[in-house]
Order: structure tokens, then C-alpha cells, then sequence
């Protein structure tokens, strides 16, 4: 019995383990760190122990190392995704992992817990140089483009509240998480990176219709926690007034009043974003923008309050009138007035591949391209914690990055190989599968028709 508990700890650690990635120098490559190397022309970068060992002009490649010619391509860090569906969501219409409907469980809800590694939309994010991502709860009761919308989808098709006003606990969408987007059954990298809440038409929604009473609402919740920190015990016993959450989402949000957890504030309206920015300044919390399509009118203030934006550069449509002020530029005014930026991609999940066009899109109305290559790499990872592993290209980072045949924000560059924690990873997806199956038929029927 004794050696069937070992036998079954030590595959229990394999699983849990990945497997030591081997050694990699890959050579003949203009390499662009987003790091204190800066961009190396011609150069070597070498992977050892699912790590970046060395990156230089001049670096010695271990013995038996597997050699990769990169033929003058471009090498990056992987891409970091902010604010998307992958690994949560498959088809929108046919369920949904990403919102609660409870009273119990607003702010306490945990997207950790709703990730499948086995997603077919990971492969195909993966072929486009993204390596890790930031996937973000919605809320079940925030209407039109106050959450993620997919390949066109309005959002409100989605969402699970009803009209009118909700509870205190809607207010609250749930916690994000970081994830890896390589093989294996465990994808978390890290959980409860920030604390989602809609603000203006989607928080006016679920705070009764007013966005003043959504403010009035958040401050309240605030207050609660505060008190239930004071008296636990009293909590416990019954012996303190009535809270407007549950002990759940009361425990949830300690880390965002005590400044450790960041609110990822989806907003857009100019006059929204200043009120975001207010209620920070008052409650003393840490607060992420999410959307700011009119953030360029207020770039100066967000700069001033060291809040960093989570950006589509290609919103510029007025798809209601609290996006009003889009514009292509907005990302440009943002960066050059100091704000730090992460560039997102289309859509929450099918479209989360185009975050090189977006970022490309982003140079070609303004934004420098270091900055650019930076809102898709380090920057997402400082954000949300996780630049001390991923996010650019210097010695002791996890080694994720891509081989580019030219320029990634190129729409024909391709990426010729993917690595992630110093796995290559595979270079197909299910749509590629498909793609090659149907596209040379010959007049026989395919195997699946076959009897």
C-alpha cells in the first residue's frame, strides 16, 4: 500500500511539474529585448532550464545545445494579452464561465477556477506570438460595451441581469487571473491579479440606473469591509448591523481596500474616467483603466495619478454615447503624455489574435514603436505583477518568446516558432487542422464521411 502512495505522489509531481525544457541557442537573430539590452541586431539568445540563460552579440552556446538558425528573422518576448476570454470561453451563446448571477458571490468570484486548458482558441492566439494572457471576468448585470463582446457580438446578448437596479454584490464582477498559453493541464500562472468593476452605463445599470448611485454603492461596500476587518468575530457571532455583501465577497475584497488588489475599472466616458479617478484618490485603492476611449481628453490627469490603461486602439467608433470621443489617436496622446499603456487585442477570446494589428495600428497613428512593442510585453506584465518572470527578453525570465519572419506588426510577418517557459511549442491549431483536411479534396470524400 505504502509503495502504491508513492508510486501515486510521484506522478501527482510529474503532472504537476513541467517537463525540464532542453537547452536552446538561437542564433542569427535581430532580437528585440523590450529590456535593459535594448535591440540587438545580429545576436544569440539561449534557453536552459525553461529560463533565457544569456542574450547578447557575442554569447557562448552551451554543448549540445539544439541550434536554431533564426535566418536573420525577428526574435520578441511573447505577447501579453490584457483583458480577454481565452481559456474561459469557447462559444458565448452556448455558456458562460465568466459571470455570476448570485447574491453570495460577486467580488468572491474567481476566474481561476473556470479555465480550460484544452481550449482550441489558445492554439490559435499562440500562433500569433501571444504567450501569456489576462483573462477578466464580466458582469452579469452591466449592459452594452462595459465588458468583453466578440467578433461583433454586443455584449448585452450576454449579459444575465434583468433591467432595473441589482445587489450590492453585482457591483462586483469577479477576480482576473494571469495564464500561461502552453501545453499541459495547468495554465494558471497567477490567480487574483485584479478586481473587476463596471463603471458607467454598465455600473449605473447595476447600481439602480444612476451613475452617482453606483459611487454611493462602491463606497458603502468599501465601508462594510472595513468594518467587517474591525469586528471578524462580531461578524461571526451575528453581533454587528446587517452588511450589504457576503461573507465571501467581504473576504474577496480586503485585498483591493488595503491597496494590494487593483480595481480593473471598465470605463469610457471622459466624465467617467474622472470620477474613477476621484473615488481612488478617496478610498485609497489602486485602480486599472479598462477601455478609456475618451481617456486622450483626460490623459494629463491619468498620468498625474500613476493609473495605467488597458487600451483598444482600434475602438474609435461611437458605438454609444459614452464613447462619444473615440479616436485612433488616443493611445498616442495617452503614451506621450505618460501614461503607462497595455494594448488589448479584438474581441474577448476569437479575436484576441489581432493584438499585433492593433499595436502595429497604434504606430501607424502615433504611438512610437518601442512603446507599442512594450504595451503588448512588459507593460501588461508590470501591471498586473508578473515582470519579474515574463515580458522581456533578459536573463532569468521565464523563456517565452517568438521567432518572427520579419516585423511582428507586419500583417504577412509569421511567427516560426513559439516558446513558452523554454517549450517549443506546436506551430498548428484546430483551424489549421480543418484548413488542411478540406483544402485538397481530389472528389473522394474526406475520412469523416467514409464507412
Amino acid at each position: 500500500m505504502r509503495k502504491i502512495s508513492i508510486s501515486l505522489a510521484a506522478l501527482l509531481a510529474a503532472i504537476a511539474t513541467p517537463v525540464l525544457a532542453q537547452t536552446v541557442a538561437i542564433t542569427n537573430a535581430r532580437i528585440l529585448t523590450v529590456g535593459p539590452a535594448g535591440d540587438i541586431p545580429q545576436g544569440t539568445i539561449v534557453l536552459q532550464g525553461g529560463k533565457i540563460a544569456s542574450v547578447g552579440a557575442n554569447v557562448s552556446i552551451p554543448a549540445g545545445a539544439r541550434i536554431i538558425d533564426a535566418k536573420g528573422g525577428t526574435v520578441t518576448p511573447g505577447f501579453v494579452a490584457a483583458n480577454t476570454l481565452l481559456g474561459a470561453v469557447e462559444v458565448r451563446s452556448l455558456g458562460d464561465d465568466l459571470s455570476v448571477n448570485n447574491p453570495d458571490i460577486g467580488a468572491a468570484f474567481d476566474v481561476q477556477y473556470a479555465l480550460n486548458p484544452a481550449s482550441t482558441l489558445i492554439p490559435v492566439a499562440r500562433l500569433s506570438g501571444i504567450t501569456r494572457a489576462i483573462v477578466t471576468p464580466s458582469s452579469a448585470g452591466a449592459g452594452e460595451n462595459d465588458f468583453h463582446a466578440d467578433d461583433g457580438e454586443s455584449a448585452d446578448q450576454y449579459t444575465a441581469g434583468s433591467g432595473g437596479g441589482s445587489p450590492s454584490h453585482a457591483l462586483f464582477a469577479g477576480q482576473a487571473a494571469v495564464i500561461h498559453l502552453g501545453e499541459g493541464a495547468d495554465i494558471l500562472m497567477k490567480p487574483k491579479v485584479g478586481m473587476v468593476v463596471p463603471f458607467g452605463d454598465g455600473g449605473a445599470h447595476v447600481a439602480g440606473g444612476a451613475r452617482g448611485a453606483e459611487i454611493v454603492a462602491l463606497k458603502a461596500a468599501f465601508r462594510d469591509v472595513r468594518d467587517y476587518m474591525r469586528n471578524r468575530a462580531a461578524y461571526d457571532r451575528a453581533g454587528v448591523r446587517d452588511l450589504a455583501l457576503s461573507k465571501n465577497d467581504l473576504e474577496a475584497l480586503i485585498p483591493v481596500v488595503e491597496g494590494r488588489m487593483p480595481i480593473i475599472a471598465s470605463v469610457h466616458k471622459v466624465a467617467d474616467i474622472r470620477a474613477v479617478l476621484k473615488f481612488a484618490r478617496e478610498e485609497r485603492v489602486k485602480v486599472i483603466l479598462n477601455g478609456a476611449e475618451e481617456g486622450w481628453m483626460a490623459a494629463a490627469e491619468i498620468a498625474a495619478a500613476g493609473v495605467p490603461v488597458l487600451v483598444n486602439p482600434l475602438s474609435d467608433r461611437p458605438e454609444s454615447f459614452q464613447m462619444l470621443g473615440s479616436s485612433l489617436e488616443n493611445a498616442a496622446k495617452l503614451h506621450a503624455a505618460g501614461v503607462t499603456l497595455a494594448i488589448e487585442g479584438q474581441g474577448g477570446a476569437h479575436r484576441v489574435r489581432e493584438l499585433r494589428y492593433n499595436a502595429g495600428n497604434a504606430v501607424a497613428y502615433g504611438m512610437p514603436y518601442h512603446a507599442a512593442l512594450a504595451a503588448v510585453t512588459l507593460n501588461p506584465a508590470r501591471i498586473f505583477g508578473v515582470a519579474d518572470k515574463i515580458g522581456s527578453l533578459e536573463p532569468g525570465n521565464d523563456a517565452d518568446l517568438v521567432i518572427w519572419t520579419a516585423d511582428p506588426f507586419e500583417p504577412l510577418s509569421q511567427a516560426t516558432a513559439v516558446f513558452i517557459r523554454g517549450e517549443s511549442q506546436p506551430m498548428t491549431s484546430r483551424q489549421l487542422e480543418l484548413r488542411d483536411r478540406y483544402k485538397t479534396l481530389g472528389g473522394a470524400y474526406p475520412e469523416g464521411y467514409s464507412r
